[in-house]
């Protein structure tokens, strides 16, 4: 009988488990006390589904989404663990994966150490659930004393972050100081320096661009900031946030954004007040004379988000015929193409108009970028509501499970308004994700200086797209 059942043995270490340096919990551990016990039942394994580094309040883990996949295709009916936290330490979603997932897909769940095996009628599998509470105090134990802890650096002006702001690094002998980088400190002086010269946030994104000076994701070769950043296009927002941020005067400022709860990785943004800061930690990169007069350039200026009066093709425009640039030029109406040379030698007929509708040319082009630009790009840009809104059913259901337990009498009303609330604030926040539209990414200036070499426009009034790519295929 023991034949029939191909194995997914889950293995899951997170980080809190390993600042433990508890070698009873390390993969290697949990992986050999597993298959110790396959083999001694003599069972098959599957596969081996392992989440190195990821916390069990939730269920957000590629390797578990792996073997949840693998459940759906039937490729497996048996999972295993060595305890019931491997498998979650949120109480109420490890006891829908145990009640519920698991007996409706024929899964056979087995807690090692705990002694659960779901196949068999004993009295562990009747206080899985209250283990499963338990597991869940600790993860809400552990976050407060982490919290704690974390607050304690911060009051001491010690950084507890994880990227560094831009510009500095963190010094490799002393994890909790900044020191500044010497490359990117370069580049943020720069855009202070542009900015007391009167530029707006948007044109000192287009200059970085067009001069290309390299991106924060360029430098530190992540894609944090999405594949615009990657391919060395500064947006407007980290601009202002370059320029508005007092850890460059060598203040330390943390605390501008709290997690909602243990078990929810959003964050919420901390009032200004609550911040903590602390002055004179590490080496600032701007004096506080420079600082102050940005903001009082910025602020004088009303500063744009949007354009500086610049056209989306204005500058990159030329003529096919005499190659000298086309102009944009508007009318009480509508905007049109004209070519300079034109302009100006008219009389003589040395080129010819050149004329276009400008919005029917800028919506051609823009459609023609999206076109070209990879599926594997648009992708980073979309949102999969599906997962989302399924989500929301599954806590949905249990509401409606957990009302009908209380007015059975099975829980108490301080139990059920205690996990109503949890739940209902879990629902809100998946709620506002599905509000997000899922579109393609918003084609602005900077995005078109940086993809676009130029345009040519012909006589018979096609065009020519120009881009600084081979192929943005490829």
């Amino acid at each position: 009988m023991t034949n029939q059942y191909n194995v997914g043995i889950y293995i899951r270490l997170s980080k809190e488990d390993i600042d433990k340096h508890e070698e009873s919990l390390s993969v290697t551990n949990q992986k050999n006390v597993l298959i110790d016990y396959i083999k001694e039942e003599g069972l098959n394994t599957y596969k081996i589904y392992i989440d190195d580094g990821y916390t069990g309040t939730n269920f957000d883990r590629p390797a578990f989404k792996e073997m949840i996949k693998d459940i759906e295709s039937k490729k497996i009916n048996m999972v295993i663990t060595k305890d019931l936290s491997r498998l979650g330490r949120d109480y109420i979603e490890t006891g829908e994966y145990l009640e519920k997932y698991f007996p409706t897909h024929n899964i056979r769940y087995v807690s090692l150490l705990d002694g659960i095996d779901t196949n068999k009628d004993n009295s562990n599998n009747d206080i899985a659930p209250f283990k499963a509470v338990i597991n869940d105090m600790y993860s809400k134990d552990n976050s407060k004393k982490i919290r704690t802890a974390l607050k304690t650096r911060q009051l001491k002006g010690k950084w507890v972050g994880g990227c560094p702001p831009f510009g500095y690094m963190t010094n490799p002998h002393n994890k909790n100081q900044l020191i500044p980088n010497k490359e990117e400190s370069v580049i943020v002086k720069k855009i202070f320096t542009y900015a007391s010269q009167g530029n707006s946030y948007y044109k000192i994104a287009e200059i970085l661009t067009k001069n290309n000076i390299p991106t924060s994701s360029m430098l530190r070769d992540n894609n944090r900031k999405g594949v615009l950043a990657s391919l060395g296009i500064w947006s407007p927002k980290t601009v202002k946030n370059i320029l508005t941020n007092e850890t460059y005067l060598g203040n330390m400022i943390q605390n501008k954004n709290n997690r909602l709860s243990y078990k929810i990785r959003k964050n919420e943004k901390v009032p200004k007040d609550r911040w903590i800061i602390v002055n004179n930690t590490h080496e600032p990169l701007i004096d506080e004379l420079t600082f102050k007069r940005v903001q009082e350039v910025l602020s004088n200026s009303k500063i744009r988000t949007k354009k500086d009066n610049y056209k989306l093709l204005e500058g990159i425009l030329y003529c096919h015929e005499c190659g000298h640039k086309i102009s944009i030029c508007n009318n009480k109406n509508n905007s049109y193409t004209a070519c300079n040379y034109y302009k100006m030698h008219s009389k003589n007929k040395l080129c010819t108009p050149h004329s276009l509708n400008y919005n029917i040319l800028e919506k051609e082009v823009i459609k023609n970028i999206k076109d070209n630009i990879p599926d594997r790009l648009l992708n980073n840009y979309k949102i999969n509501n599906k997962d989302i809104e399924s989500l929301i059913n599954i806590k949905e259901k249990r509401l409606d499970k957990l009302y009908i337990d209380y007015l059975d009498n099975k829980i108490t009303s301080d139990i059920y308004e205690r996990i109503k609330t949890k739940t209902n604030i879990e629902i809100d926040s998946l709620l506002k994700e599905t509000e997000k539209i899922n579109t393609y990414i918003n084609i602005d200036r900077n995005i078109i200086v940086k993809l676009i070499n130029k345009i040519e426009i012909h006589q018979d009034k096609t065009i020519d797209i120009y881009y600084n790519f081979k192929s943005l295929k490829e």
